[in-house]
């Protein structure tokens, strides 16, 4: 399955410099190990140390947080929007 990936700015430097790239994958896993075939070094930016996902890296399947949608495991049906939004903290 294949789906589109908006890239942060911040991380666009692994992708040279294009903020949408697609992937392949039936679940966010699978989406993330494509991302890391073809833009070595995204993965590490987005999982932790363990696999997991990062806890101040967001990331949307269409409009759905995958945190409460399966994390890992969430379906990424074929065509469909995955957003990574990393955190931004700040002000006074």
């Amino acid at each position: 399955m294949s789906v589109n990936v908006r890239i942060p700015t911040i991380l666009r430097t692994y992708t040279g410099g294009q903020a949408e790239v697609t992937a392949e994958g039936a679940k966010l896993s699978e989406v993330i190990a494509s991302l890391e075939e073809n833009h070595p070094g995204i993965a590490a930016r987005v999982l932790d140390d363990q696999g997991k996902l990062r806890r101040f890296v967001n990331v949307y399947v269409n409009d759905d947080d995958v945190r409460f949608e399966g994390g890992l495991d969430a379906v990424t049906p074929d065509g469909a929007g995955v957003s990574i939004i990393p955190a931004v903290a700040g002000g006074c």
